[in-house]
């Protein structure tokens, strides 16, 4: 068992008030920009065009819920909440271990994605989340089809494998792309079992009139928002525990985008991982979005109707970022993955998550947050760093030529 890293002095001055007011529009710039200028700037121009439909998407799901009469009035009553369990700063408290679980195998849908030539199952279990707002509990455990966590799991037939947990990003969720984008597969054929988590309200976890996978998590304003990003927490580690208690050696953890913030948020709840490779991560959710459009705007709406300033949703959201916590996983254990052309999640946002982490590993690849410029290079050091911290030798672990 890693050793537990000490919690921070809570007379340190939070990040939320210590990062500035400006961080969102901030330049980037990474040691790759000189040396591949037309892939790096190239990418950016790409990135800052197609995050204009993502954050269409995502403010077409906010504002219903916020122009709702007293809407605003409680969101902010709500946002006080959080912000008083963030200064806490008690993961403890926060991230609630979940309880014993009944986790159901069940046969891949006849029309669901099939990894083939893999023993593959739909792992299932009603999630044991319970809002930490008690005035959320009603509305949100109203959504019936997100209370069925769910995950594609993939074995080898001679027993439990180290097992490498991989999240989607938003909106993503399907099966299929996330194991050709990240070519699962080959670390499969390389020795680890996978398993692919389903965010709250994705795929198959979104209603039914919903009208993309993920809109839940924003069509509640950001307190649903907070409450979707702990239930996914509290879902994973009950994935982790099934995993150990089937006989995996070890677990780690990676993903993209939000799944790459939820990656790090691991890393400061769940000292048993191996490993944690978070790609491309959020950090802070209320920053990244103030760069993109229309969701900057719906920032400046919220904060005339309501007060909320952007600096306040800032300290609302902390309560589950990264950087609020010192990690119990040895930071050593942790790669962090960056683009330098993304510009759905900045550089300055994966340096910020590497500063607060300094033992960690950095990489960047000169692509953007799409188009993966470099990938076979970082996905080759993904295979020898978590050989290394699956202790290879002992676990049969990387018997397989590299050749992405």
């Amino acid at each position: 068992m890693p050793q537990s890293v000490l919690p921070p002095v809570k007379s340190s001055p939070p990040w939320w008030n210590s990062l500035p007011e400006d961080f969102y529009c901030q330049s980037d710039g990474t040691e790759l920009d000189s040396e591949y200028p037309l892939k790096v700037y190239g990418t950016a121009i790409m990135d800052r065009m197609v995050r204009t439909g993502l954050g269409v998407m995502i403010s077409g799901a906010f504002v219903p819920q916020l122009i709702k009469r007293d809407g605003m009035a409680r969101e902010r009553a709500r946002m006080d909440f959080y912000a008083g369990m963030a200064e806490d700063r008690d993961v403890d408290k926060v991230f609630i271990p979940p309880p014993k679980v009944e986790v159901e195998a069940h046969k891949i849908g006849r029309f669901s994605y099939k990894p083939k030539g893999i023993p593959a199952v739909d792992l299932r279990f009603t999630s044991p989340f319970t809002p930490l707002n008690p005035d959320l509990t009603d509305s949100y455990l109203g959504y019936k089809r997100n209370q069925t966590a769910s995950a594609q799991y993939w074995t080898h037939p001679d027993g439990p494998r180290p097992t490498l947990i991989f999240v989607h990003g938003v909106v993503e969720s399907w099966y299929g792309f996330n194991s050709l984008f990240f070519s699962l597969r080959w670390f499969y054929e390389s020795g680890y079992d996978i398993l692919l988590m389903t965010q709250p309200f994705h795929g198959d976890r979104a209603e039914k009139h919903h009208p993309f996978s993920g809109y839940g998590l924003f069509a509640g304003g950001f307190s649903q928002l907070n409450e979707g990003m702990l239930q996914a927490v509290c879902d994973l580690r009950v994935f982790i525990d099934y995993l150990f208690e089937r006989g995996a050696p070890h677990v780690g953890i990676s993903g993209l985008s939000l799944g790459g913030y939820l990656s790090s948020i691991m890393a400061v709840v769940e000292p048993r991982l191996a490993f944690c490779i978070p790609n491309s991560p959020l950090v802070s959710p209320v920053d990244t979005i103030r760069s993109w459009q229309p969701t900057g705007g719906l920032m400046d709406l919220v904060s005339k109707r309501t007060g909320l300033s952007p600096m306040d949703l800032r300290r609302g959201l902390a309560i589950h970022s990264p950087l609020s916590y010192q990690p119990k996983l040895d930071p050593e254990k942790v790669m962090i993955i960056g683009g330098a052309g993304d510009r759905f999640t900045p550089p300055r946002f994966v340096r910020l998550l590497h500063s607060h982490w300094p033992e960690s590993h950095l990489h960047w690849f000169p692509g953007n947050h799409i188009l993966h410029l470099g990938q076979s290079e970082y996905l080759k050091l993904m295979r020898m760093f978590m050989d290394r911290h699956c202790q290879s030798v002992e676990s049969g672990v990387g018997s397989q030529a590299i050749d992405v």
